[in-house]
């Protein structure tokens, strides 16, 4: 199969959708790999790099997207449509529900939608994601306390605090892997953590991780009002599998939040679970409304790249070599008679979407996968 990975043109977005090492692997298995030139400069590959992993340098992305499988980090954006074609496999991150438009897109052109958000394993995880997610867990504090500095709009407050003056409350919403590692830095970083989730499990996990460090509360209209309120800090950190985002955080709350504070929506890629957040950028990644500072950009992980794709190719790859090894329509076929979870990652196929929230989300028809499949 031939494969081509292009660069990256969303803003700011440094990641590659394969590494060096995950190429080898391709090529080895038999496969030819396209690599649009400088495509992993941003994470600190060079050219040679893919060269010498076995790959053939193409100069334009028209050339790296004329493949039968095409290997990326996030959504294609609006200048990519003209790219598609009939039958080609597009295997990334997709997020959907949040974007009409490019569901509609892969629908007309009849592209084999593969996302790696929604592929899941053996225990329900979510196992293609799970990387970014505790990356861009694990920056959300980060990024919220830059945000908490007065010359960046907050309220000039340190998130751990010093002896003799108050430390930061940050609210997480949600427990799951982006929770987890949200929380774990700012515990780190010295503040008084709480978060919120419906599942009883998790939270009795989130408290034999973090003990005392932590405090946990059942995620209702109530206990969500009165922590936003308190907080100098929220994390949005809500996730429904390949459907968009709750808004769990209403613009009335927003209103009542105190002057500076800070909210990070993780959730954005999803369409945010916070009613004020719009996706930014890392070129200009905040924003004021209601005199709370909003940081919502929506490819966090890609301020991190280096890191990001060697932990994306890890996970993606097995995958990736499924599809190559048997053939988009072999490889889906058999997960769908129960041999693995490929099929669950399928969004659109051959015209059709085959998932009934990004259906529900877009406005197009739902056509279950073994219908799409005929």
């Amino acid at each position: 199969m031939k494969v081509g990975v292009p660069k990256e043109i969303k803003n700011h977005e440094y990641r590659v959708g394969m590494q060096p090492a995950g190429i080898r692997a391709l090529v080895k298995a038999g496969h030819e790999v396209v690599v649009q030139r400088s495509a992993g400069q941003g994470s600190g590959f060079e050219d040679d790099d893919f060269v010498g992993a076995g790959a053939r340098l193409v100069d334009t992305a028209a050339e790296a997207w004329d493949a039968e499988m095409v290997v990326k980090v996030k959504e294609p954006l609006a200048e990519e449509y003209d790219f598609f074609k009939a039958g080609q496999i597009l295997y990334t991150y997709l997020h959907l529900a949040a974007v009409p438009q490019l569901t509609r897109a892969l629908m007309d052109k009849k592209v084999r939608g593969v996302a790696y958000e929604t592929i899941t394993d053996a225990h329900g995880g979510l196992p293609l994601l799970r990387p970014m997610s505790e990356i861009a867990g694990r920056m959300a504090p980060q990024v919220g306390a830059w945000s908490l500095e007065k010359a960046n709009g907050g309220r000039g407050m340190l998130l751990g605090g010093v002896p003799g003056t108050r430390r930061g409350r940050v609210t997480v919403i949600g427990g799951g892997i982006v929770g987890t590692a949200a929380a774990r830095i700012a515990i780190g970083l010295g503040a008084k953590v709480t978060v919120l989730d419906i599942n009883a499990a998790r939270m009795s996990y989130l408290e034999d991780v973090f003990g005392t460090k932590i405090e946990t509360l059942y995620s209702n209209a109530e206990n969500i009002e009165k922590y936003v309120l308190s907080a100098d800090m929220v994390i949005g950190a809500v996730l429904v599998p390949g459907a968009a985002a709750p808004k769990l955080v209403t613009e009335t709350l927003v209103q009542g939040m105190k002057a500076g504070s800070v909210v990070v929506d993780v959730a954005v890629d999803q369409g945010g679970c916070i009613e004020t957040c719009r996706p930014t950028t890392h070129q200009e990644p905040t924003y004021i409304a209601h005199d709370v500072v909003h940081y919502c950009v929506a490819n966090m992980p890609g301020a991190v790249p280096r890191t990001s794709t060697y932990a994306l190719t890890n996970a993606t790859l097995p995958y990736c070599l499924e599809l190559a090894n048997k053939g988009a329509d072999a490889a889906i076929r058999e997960s769908l008679a129960g041999n693995g979870h490929l099929a669950e990652g399928v969004n659109t196929w051959d015209g059709a979407c085959t998932i009934d929230a990004v259906a529900r989300a877009c406005e197009v028809d739902f056509t279950s996968l073994a219908n799409a499949l005929g």
